[in-house]
């Protein structure tokens, strides 16, 4: 902290002792304001200041200072609440004397209550002169007066709180969250599917291959995990006669962070009995366009630079076709081991002696093809190797019915037909209890509670994740996960020992 913010500190601190010597409770316990600043604008709007003299309309509001100009016998405050910012005018021959010796303390970033009528400057800025005024909160420490740079970004993300004091567009990107979550609550009310809450804390983590935190719990006595999907819990209440069922909460991956990576992330998982994966494609063109139209007011955005038309239907594409199709490879090269594990080599992808030709395949289509889906694409038709939660495809038993959604070259959306035979569940979660006992951390555990669960009879089904962090990227425009996220995981700040 430099030596102006600790004297703006003291100087605070002495006011406080001031305000405290006159009386003045610096804390009171509430205000009751009955408008905002939204409403006053629009009450003022097109009103001179003849009109709005006549009109004689008076107001009651609370915010904080977030400008302050003072002139001895009289001060102007723009006062920032939940709905925008108003202008308001204190004069001293207009206030009890005890009251105009708060105002004369006031500092920006003071939080205060004012009554009094609207009317317009000279310079025609819509204001409250104040006949009352109580101050709300004293603030000890002085706002930023601008954000700039590197390290002034992380500081956004690390004091969110003073982000959004300062910057109005951040408040609107959060608004914006709040309203995309309340559309997907909405469309999947409407479509019987019923909203539940499944564990943050697993005895075995399942449902994404990813490599999870560890806890313990104390009381039962055992290590836990966070869980990295909710997907095994989701089928157990399908099987349970639950046909149709969501859930919008946080995943937790112990894994690196990158622009579209948070190791603490929202994701949308949603099942429905008696779907598969081709129902689920033309749920999620009206999911996503129908949200779009109701939080934007348009289909066609703009990301990153990049127009992005979300109309429908948007095209299908198998996987292994977008090798050679999109991805510059052969069809010969695009199914010859050998030659993808040496591709992948050479361009840094690593590569481990067990990856058999499905898992190269995705590799390649994730440095080749995955960057340049501009437009909303379902890649679908995955290998059975990277799918082992997946229904088979028929008469291509490599493959599995799975899609993913890429927009603006990220991936959106991850959907399966559902594996319901036990037995094949079983033998592939076997298969991935070797991929584990040979040292990749993040293949998938044997769950035999989940498999006691299907045998019991998991209907046809098809189930999804949306990860709902990047559709607010999408529809906000944002380049990093951490601008839509109102507190992202930061490394901790070093102190002096």
């Amino acid at each position: 902290m430099s030596d102006a913010e600790n004297d703006q500190i003291a100087q605070r601190r002495k006011k406080l002792a001031d305000l405290r010597a006159l009386g003045v409770d610096p804390y009171p316990h509430r205000y009751a304001p009955t408008d905002t600043a939204a409403a006053l604008h629009l009450a003022g709007a097109g009103l001179d200041h003849a009109a709005l003299e006549a009109l004689g309309r008076r107001a009651r509001i609370a915010g904080r200072v977030v400008a302050l100009r003072s002139f001895g016998k009289a001060a102007f405050a723009t006062l920032l609440d939940a709905t925008g910012k108003i202008q308001a005018y204190f004069r001293k021959d207009a206030l009890p004397p005890e009251t105009f010796a708060v105002i004369e303390r006031l500092d920006v970033g003071d939080i205060v209550g004012l009554e009094g009528l609207l009317f317009r400057t000279r310079s025609n800025e819509l204001t409250v002169q104040a006949a009352e005024a109580t101050l709300l909160t004293k603030s000890l420490r002085p706002l930023p007066e601008k954000w700039h740079g590197l390290k002034d970004v992380e500081a956004r993300y690390r004091q969110r709180y003073l982000d959004l004091i300062a910057n109005p567009e951040v408040r609107q990107v959060f608004r914006a969250r709040a309203a995309i979550t309340a559309g997907i609550r909405e469309f999947f009310n409407a479509r019987g599917f019923l909203e539940v809450e499944t564990p943050m804390m697993q005895a075995i983590p399942g449902g994404a291959a990813a490599r999870p935190f560890r806890t313990r719990s104390n009381a039962l006595d055992c290590e836990m995990y966070l869980r990295v999907a909710p997907e095994l819990y989701l089928k157990r209440l399908v099987v349970g006669g639950f046909e149709r069922v969501y859930e919008i909460n946080r995943n937790f991956r112990n894994e690196g962070l990158s622009r579209s990576h948070n190791p603490e992330f929202t994701m949308l998982e949603f099942y429905a009995a008696y779907m598969d994966y081709r129902s689920l494609m033309d749920l999620t063109e009206e999911l996503v366009s129908g949200l779009a139209l109701k939080v934007l007011g348009t289909t066609v955005i703009t990301y990153q630079g990049q127009q992005v038309d979300l109309r429908p239907p948007w095209p299908r594409l198998r996987l292994v076709d977008s090798l050679w199709e999109a991805g510059g490879l052969t069809v010969e090269q695009a199914r010859d081991v050998g030659f993808l594990a040496a591709e992948c080599r050479r361009r840094g992808v690593p590569v481990k002696p067990g990856y058999g030709l499905g898992r190269l395949q995705l590799e390649m289509f994730e440095r080749l093809v995955e960057p340049n889906l501009t437009r909303p694409t379902f890649v679908i038709d995955f290998p059975k190797e990277v799918s082992p939660l997946a229904k088979s495809l028929p008469g291509e038993p490599d493959l599995v019915e799975r899609f993913e959604l890429f927009v603006a070259g990220r991936e959106l959306a991850n959907a399966f037909t559902e594996l319901n035979d036990p037995v094949d569940q079983r033998e592939r979660l076997l298969a991935q209890a070797l991929e584990r006992s040979g040292g990749d951390e993040e293949a998938m555990r044997m769950d035999e509670e989940f498999l006691t669960a299907i045998e019991h009879g998991l209907p046809p089904t098809g189930g999804e994740g949306i990860g709902v962090d990047r559709l607010v990227m999408l529809f906000t425009d944002a380049a990093n996960i951490r601008d839509v996220i109102l507190f992202p995981q930061l490394r901790p700040e070093k102190t002096d020992a």
